[in-house]
């Protein structure tokens, strides 16, 4: 199995910085744009939520402001020919998932570098995914802790 390039490349996304260095990476290690998928994991709404008891809002909608953004997020960068899906759900879990069911040759995660309690509080999506993947995933180093 040769390293690179690679055919089907996962870029999980929150549209920070360090998101747009992760889509850059995977683009120079695919052999073709269409071969990058970039998701972005929604937390599903419960019954409670201010938008849900007030009908402001659901799933749906909140998918369609993501795609939106999508088409925004990836002209502002210069981003043509990748794919990219919205997921609902725990964010380690749906990456991994959805790695697995599409085949993926590599997972290409940025690492916010939370520390403390702050690590404790939110979690690390990186490290979940590490943990959960079928296939090699490659964390990028946040630029600003060199």
């Amino acid at each position: 199995m040769s390293w690179l390039p690679k055919s089907n490349i996962v870029v999980p996304i929150d549209f920070s910085d360090e998101s747009e260095q992760a889509i850059r990476t995977a683009l120079e290690l695919a052999d073709d744009p269409s071969h990058v998928h970039l998701v972005h994991v929604l937390f599903p709404l419960d019954s409670v939520s201010p938008g849900v008891v007030w009908g402001e809002t659901d799933d749906t909608k909140r998918e369609k402001a993501v795609n939106d953004y999508f088409d925004t997020y990836l002209a502002e960068k210069g981003v043509e020919g990748v794919r990219h899906t919205v997921l609902f759900g725990n964010p380690g879990h749906e990456i991994s998932e959805y790695a697995t069911n599409n085949a993926a040759d590599l997972i290409v995660i940025p690492a916010h570098g939370y520390h403390g309690i702050k690590r404790y509080v939110l979690g690390s999506v990186a490290e979940r995914v590490i943990r959960l993947s079928k296939c090699p995933v490659l964390v990028l180093r946040r630029h600003d802790q060199d």
